[in-house]
Formats: C-alpha cells, structure tokens, sequence
C-alpha cells in the first residue's frame, strides 16, 4: 500500500485548497494536485493526494470513498504508477501546413506528383 492516493470523480468546482480540506479530516496531507488539460487548462476531474503515512492513507480510502464533495460523491482508490512504453503511442507527431504564403497549386498547375490530383500524403 502507498502513501500517494488517486481521487476521481471530482467537480469542476472543486480545487486544491479544497480538496487538502477534505482529506485533513482524516490525516496529514503531504501534497495535492488537481489534473489539467493542458491546452485549456480546465480541471479534468481527477486528481492525486499524498498522504503521510500509510495507515493515514487507508484511513483516507475506507472513509472518504463514495462521500460527497460539492455535491458529488468522490472516489478514493490507491495511485497506480503508469507504465511507460515505447511505440507509436509514444511518438509525436507534427503537423506542417504545406506550401508557402501566397502558394496557390490550382492557380500554379502543380499536379502534386504521383499522388495525383493534387492531393498530397497528409498524416
């Protein structure tokens, strides 16, 4: 058993401070934080709390999973560590806009090469 709890279920409503509330009432909370979306920003509805010790940290799951936190019950489960791996899920991938300012194909006769039509390869 960890220390470091996964919290689901969440709000929008609720942030960090909040949250750090909810779980002083059943020990000391190390840290908090509240999942993102990275381009908005917006809170994704889970978060991670890390609790100091791990009794404190069962304590937390057997009384606060399925309670109500701004009106909406929360799950509390133990963090699992995410496994990395390699392949196409870990490739980026870049998206580049083909031709330049004032490149117009249709106007200019470009037929695209063996793609025909002048359709391009676009991933």
């Amino acid at each position: 058993m960890g220390r470091r709890l996964f919290v689901g279920s969440l709000s929008f409503s609720v942030n960090e401070d909040k949250l750090r509330d909810f779980f002083s009432q059943v020990g000391t909370v190390n840290s908090v934080k509240i999942i993102t979306d990275r381009y908005t920003h917006e809170p994704r509805g889970f978060g991670f709390v890390d609790m100091s010790t791990e009794e404190e940290a069962q304590d937390a799951i057997s009384q606060l999973n399925g309670q109500p936190l701004d009106g909406q019950p929360v799950v509390v489960n133990e963090a699992r560590e995410k496994k990395i791996t390699g392949g196409i899920g870990g490739t980026k991938r870049r998206f580049v806009q083909s031709g330049g300012k004032g490149s117009d194909r249709r106007k200019s006769g470009h037929r695209g090469g063996s793609f025909g039509g002048g359709r391009r390869n676009r991933f």
